[in-house]
């Protein structure tokens, strides 16, 4: 059996005529004149092989077949109208769903503000976090269980993946209060790495620029207790089993507010955040939208920012 395939344009001029009662009046109504809609109904007419209208000198009207098509095409417009305006909201970025990798100190420390400016405007998105502990969240990003990464800078070799940076984020000695950072001063690596050292695993990044520091001063790196997560630091430094150095965004992942957090050198030490993205791919309007908010916000949060906002003793 032949296929036949009316477009979207046939069932609209069937649709006003058959509305419209008349070839005049429709043809007012799509902009052509009573001979070209003649034409087009009767080209359309051999493509179904079959009458749609009876006509006369003034009038037409539906056969049994008008009539059946017109309840179909009316679903078909209606529902070609729902997409369009589906994918509107879709290209306007006021619907959608986006995916981010992020390690679990930025989404606590820099994340929140952020999605407050974006659900303002944009309250049908939704957005998920992976957490992004032990690769930045590099390979979530490469097998596209993510849309973008906010993360540290991830070496990439391949030249698949394109970091570009937005904040720097230094490295902080953190100690419960009562202990040995309580006086007001900057400190040494050399001195912390002497007492008793609370640590995250390897191959997460806040151990990675430890062990960047300790490579620096040439020093021996012995920990007294190693964890994987944040929280458990926070737990064991606020007891007082030790000392740590964290990145300034993880310290309201531990409850930073509660200790005595101190400035390091001698090196200083940075971690630098910014967005991880695939190479030449295009976002979504929904996660370009989000980059643009976090962009923003990045280029006005400052170095003073990131030493007010916790208030170091």
């Amino acid at each position: 059996m032949k296929r036949i395939n009316p477009d979207l344009n046939d069932l609209r001029v069937f649709v006003t005529l058959a509305e419209a009662g008349g070839f005049r009046a429709a043809g007012e109504i799509i902009g052509l004149s009573s001979p070209a809609l003649s034409r087009q109904i009767a080209q359309l007419e051999g493509r179904l092989n079959t009458r749609l209208f009876d006509r006369d000198t003034r009038n037409v009207e539906l056969t049994p077949s008008g009539r059946e098509l017109l309840g179909l095409a009316r679903r078909v417009l209606n529902e070609a109208e729902k997409a369009r305006g589906e994918f509107e909201t879709f290209l306007a970025a006021r619907r959608g769903s986006i995916s981010m990798a992020c390690l679990p100190s930025v989404t606590a420390g820099l994340m929140p503000p952020i999605l407050s400016r974006f659900v303002k405007d944009r309250p049908d998105i939704d957005v998920r976090f992976l957490d992004a502990v032990w690769d930045g969240g590099a390979s979530a990003v490469l097998d596209g269980r993510a849309d973008l990464g906010l993360t540290t800078n991830t070496a990439d070799s391949s030249g698949r993946l394109t970091f570009r940076n937005l904040i720097d984020d230094p490295i902080y000695a953190v100690a419960a209060p009562g202990g040995p950072l309580d006086e007001p001063r900057s400190f040494l690596w050399e001195e912390i790495l002497a007492m008793p050292f609370v640590t995250m695993a390897p191959g997460t990044t806040v151990r990675d620029h430890i062990e960047a520091s300790v490579t620096q001063i040439g020093a021996v790196f012995r920990p007294r207790f190693e964890v994987s997560h944040l929280a458990s630091v926070g737990a064991l430094v606020r007891q007082g089993l030790g000392v740590t150095a964290l990145p300034r965004l993880t310290l309201p992942v531990i409850g930073g507010s509660s200790l005595i957090v101190r400035p390091l050198k001698a090196p200083a030490m940075v971690r630098h955040i910014g967005l991880l993205h695939l190479t030449g791919r295009s976002l979504s309007p929904a996660a370009q939208a989000l980059t643009d908010v976090i962009v923003d916000y990045c280029r006005s949060y400052t170095q003073d920012d990131l030493l007010n906002a916790l208030d170091p003793a």
